[in-house]
Protein backbone atom coordinates (compact mmCIF):
# COMPACT_ATOMS: atom_id res chain seq x y z
CA UNK A 1 0.00 0.00 0.00
CA UNK A 2 2.60 2.53 0.93
CA UNK A 3 4.31 1.79 -2.64
CA UNK A 4 1.39 2.71 -4.75
CA UNK A 5 0.61 5.48 -2.09
CA UNK A 6 4.17 7.02 -2.89
CA UNK A 7 3.41 6.89 -6.75
CA UNK A 8 0.32 8.29 -6.70
CA UNK A 9 1.80 11.06 -3.92
CA UNK A 10 5.22 11.60 -6.32
CA UNK A 11 2.60 12.27 -9.88
CA UNK A 12 0.22 14.58 -7.92
CA UNK A 13 2.73 16.52 -6.41
CA UNK A 14 6.10 15.14 -4.79
CA UNK A 15 8.10 15.70 -7.77
CA UNK A 16 7.36 19.13 -8.06
CA UNK A 17 7.30 19.76 -4.22
CA UNK A 18 10.87 18.08 -3.74
CA UNK A 19 12.42 19.88 -6.58
CA UNK A 20 11.29 22.89 -4.73
CA UNK A 21 13.18 21.79 -1.44
CA UNK A 22 16.11 20.66 -3.83
CA UNK A 23 16.30 24.39 -5.29
CA UNK A 24 16.25 25.97 -1.93
CA UNK A 25 19.04 23.55 -1.13
CA UNK A 26 20.85 24.86 -3.93
CA UNK A 27 20.50 28.45 -2.97
CA UNK A 28 20.94 27.74 0.53
CA UNK A 29 24.32 25.96 -0.16
CA UNK A 30 26.38 28.82 -1.69
CA UNK A 31 26.89 30.70 0.90
CA UNK A 32 29.28 28.97 3.97
CA UNK A 33 26.83 30.07 6.79
CA UNK A 34 23.52 28.76 5.51
CA UNK A 35 25.54 25.31 4.16
CA UNK A 36 23.60 23.69 7.10
CA UNK A 37 20.20 24.71 5.67
CA UNK A 38 20.65 23.36 2.60
CA UNK A 39 21.84 19.87 3.68
CA UNK A 40 18.54 19.78 5.83
CA UNK A 41 16.57 21.10 2.96
CA UNK A 42 18.29 18.02 0.89
CA UNK A 43 17.15 15.77 3.83
CA UNK A 44 13.68 16.94 3.37
CA UNK A 45 13.68 17.06 -0.54
CA UNK A 46 13.99 13.29 -0.24
CA UNK A 47 11.19 13.39 2.00
CA UNK A 48 9.16 15.08 -0.22
CA UNK A 49 9.54 12.80 -2.93
CA UNK A 50 8.51 9.64 -1.17
CA UNK A 51 7.14 10.37 2.26
CA UNK A 52 4.84 7.28 2.79
CA UNK A 53 6.85 4.60 4.70
CA UNK A 54 8.48 7.03 7.04
CA UNK A 55 8.23 9.09 10.37
CA UNK A 56 9.42 12.23 11.88
CA UNK A 57 10.38 12.10 15.25
CA UNK A 58 12.18 14.63 17.69
CA UNK A 59 15.70 14.75 17.37
CA UNK A 60 17.14 13.53 21.08
CA UNK A 61 20.11 16.59 22.54
CA UNK A 62 18.43 18.90 20.12
CA UNK A 63 18.52 22.26 22.38
CA UNK A 64 19.43 26.04 21.52
CA UNK A 65 21.05 25.55 18.40
CA UNK A 66 17.43 23.91 16.39
CA UNK A 67 15.85 27.07 17.43
CA UNK A 68 18.33 29.87 16.05
CA UNK A 69 19.13 26.91 13.00
CA UNK A 70 14.84 27.08 12.71
CA UNK A 71 14.04 30.94 12.73
CA UNK A 72 17.08 31.29 10.07
CA UNK A 73 15.22 28.61 8.25
CA UNK A 74 11.67 30.02 8.53
CA UNK A 75 12.97 33.37 7.32
CA UNK A 76 14.69 32.22 4.55
CA UNK A 77 13.15 29.35 3.08
CA UNK A 78 10.80 27.79 5.33
CA UNK A 79 7.88 29.63 4.72
CA UNK A 80 8.11 29.32 0.91
CA UNK A 81 8.37 25.48 1.47
CA UNK A 82 5.51 26.12 3.60
CA UNK A 83 3.43 27.57 1.33
CA UNK A 84 4.10 25.16 -1.19
CA UNK A 85 2.35 22.57 0.90
CA UNK A 86 -0.53 24.87 1.45
CA UNK A 87 -1.39 25.52 -2.18
CA UNK A 88 -0.55 21.74 -3.30
CA UNK A 89 -3.06 20.20 -0.56
CA UNK A 90 -5.14 22.79 -1.37
CA UNK A 91 -5.16 21.36 -5.33
CA UNK A 92 -5.06 17.95 -4.39
CA UNK A 93 -8.38 18.11 -1.94
CA UNK A 94 -10.08 19.06 -4.61
CA UNK A 95 -10.67 15.40 -5.94
CA UNK A 96 -11.63 12.16 -3.50
CA UNK A 97 -8.69 10.18 -4.03
CA UNK A 98 -6.10 13.19 -3.86
CA UNK A 99 -7.82 14.24 -0.18
CA UNK A 100 -5.85 11.43 1.74
CA UNK A 101 -2.73 13.16 -0.06
CA UNK A 102 -3.98 16.51 0.73
CA UNK A 103 -3.84 15.30 4.44
CA UNK A 104 -0.59 14.04 3.93
CA UNK A 105 1.13 17.62 2.34
CA UNK A 106 -1.06 19.71 5.54
CA UNK A 107 1.24 16.54 8.14
CA UNK A 108 4.40 17.83 6.35
CA UNK A 109 3.64 21.69 6.91
CA UNK A 110 5.14 21.30 10.32
CA UNK A 111 8.65 19.71 9.52
CA UNK A 112 8.95 22.39 6.56
CA UNK A 113 8.64 25.01 9.17
CA UNK A 114 10.70 24.01 11.64
CA UNK A 115 12.70 20.89 10.51
CA UNK A 116 15.70 21.08 12.75
CA UNK A 117 15.37 19.25 16.37
CA UNK A 118 13.59 16.61 14.04
CA UNK A 119 14.73 13.57 12.12
CA UNK A 120 13.09 11.35 9.44
CA UNK A 121 13.32 7.19 10.29
CA UNK A 122 11.50 4.44 8.10
CA UNK A 123 8.52 3.62 10.67
CA UNK A 124 9.38 0.07 10.65
CA UNK A 125 12.87 1.28 12.41
CA UNK A 126 10.95 3.14 15.15
CA UNK A 127 12.24 1.74 18.42
CA UNK A 128 8.96 1.59 20.94
CA UNK A 129 9.95 4.76 23.07
CA UNK A 130 9.95 6.75 20.61
CA UNK A 131 6.36 8.25 19.49
CA UNK A 132 6.69 9.64 15.96
CA UNK A 133 5.21 13.60 15.91
CA UNK A 134 3.38 12.46 12.39
CA UNK A 135 4.30 9.52 9.86
CA UNK A 136 3.14 8.45 6.55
Amino acid sequence: MRTLLNIIWFVFGGLWLALGYALAGVVLCVLVVTFPLGVASFRMASYALWPFGRAVVQKPGAGTGSVLLNVVWIVLAGWWLALGHLMTAVAQAVTIIGIPLAIANLKMLPVSLVPYGKEIVPTDALPPGRRPLHSL
